[in-house]
């Protein structure tokens, strides 16, 4: 019998390793002791080099691979993202900070 998907399953995004090794990677390169603020576009280039640009940065989005939040904060960071709004220019970006 087929059940309804709870909204926690609809969350559930397979996130390749590639991914969180890009990360973890831009987080260490980044981290000043509590926090590490990660560009958008710098993770992109790095995802997209790790998969040899076989993919384009519209794959990663249609994906949902950058909605790492829940991931990174099962682990102890705390994650916020922040991308510019109407009138605003500056580069989208995620924060990790120790909790």
């Amino acid at each position: 019998m087929v059940k309804p998907i709870s909204p926690d399953e609809c969350r559930k995004v397979h996130i390749p390793d590639e991914v969180i090794e890009s990360f973890n990677e831009l987080i260490q390169e980044k981290f000043r002791g509590k926090s590490a603020t990660v560009l958008q576009d710098e993770v992109i280039e790095r995802i997209l080099s790790k998969f040899n640009h076989y993919i384009g940065r519209q794959e990663i989005f249609d994906n949902c691979w950058l909605d790492v939040e829940d991931v990174f904060e099962e682990v102890g960071w705390k994650v916020v993202y922040d991308k510019p709004g109407y009138n605003e220019s500056y580069p989208a970006n995620f924060e990790f900070t120790k909790k």
